[in-house]
């Protein structure tokens, strides 16, 4: 039994099973675009969904990065009355 499991049994938390684990993964494999067409999807390994969870988390965020400045240089470019209208829209 892993250290981690025997801390959470000690401490009085609730206990995942394995079982509870694979289908975690599973459902995250399903999310993931790299993995979700896989040939063989249940011989994918956890930790490479994980892995592939994270660079696709990381790919997310420079994406919303990217946006967001682009976004910033529209409304540079717009009027302000425009610029106000699209303010608001993105606040709603």
């Amino acid at each position: 039994m892993s250290s981690r499991r025997s801390r959470s049994r000690q401490s009085g938390g609730s206990r995942i099973t394995d079982d509870q684990i694979q289908d975690l993964v599973c459902k995250l494999q399903q999310l993931l675009p790299e993995l979700h067409n896989a040939r063989r999807p249940d011989k994918v390994s956890a930790s490479r969904v994980l892995q592939e969870t994270c660079n696709y988390i990381k790919s997310l965020h420079r994406e919303v990065d990217d946006l967001s400045e682009r976004l910033s240089q529209l409304l540079e470019n717009t009027d302000t009355t425009q610029a106000a209208l699209i303010r608001s829209l993105l606040l709603q």
